[in-house]
């Protein structure tokens, strides 16, 4: 038995295999869930569990990210959100796209992690870094 760090070996597997500018989607529970993309993990058990921070912080803790795309109705729908993402990232590029945008770009993605969050535009595309 695995004993620290993320269980879930779908999303252990997600992290591990996501390179240098690959794209990782955290969601919230109603961001459509692309056909195109094969790697889909949902922790979305019902309103609010798993909250979308608390997943977001547990994919940073094992995953680099160089940038954050977001969509840029969050600042304005959900600001105390908005603020939470930003604190997380104090030092790492921040790309703001429309909506629509936002989910045309899902659909390239590696991997999709989908929260049980219930706030609006809680979701972020995180972009793989480098550890060295």
């Amino acid at each position: 038995m695995k004993k620290t760090g993320i269980l879930n070996p779908e999303l252990t597997k997600l992290i591990a295999e996501t390179g240098h500018t690959d794209t990782v989607v955290v969601t919230d529970a109603g961001l459509p869930l692309p056909e195109t993309v094969g790697t889909k993990v949902d922790f979305a058990l019902k309103e609010g569990q798993v909250p979308f921070l608390d997943l977001l912080d547990t994919v940073l803790n094992e995953l680099s990210v160089e940038k954050v795309i977001m969509a840029e109705e969050i600042r304005s729908t959900s600001p105390d959100m908005h603020d939470n993402i930003l604190s997380r990232f104090p030092n790492i590029e921040i790309q703001y796209v429309p909506h629509v945008e936002f989910k045309r770009q899902t659909e390239n993605a590696r991997g999709l992690v989908r929260s049980g969050e219930f706030t609006p535009y809680a979701n972020v595309i995180l972009v793989g870094g480098v550890v060295y």
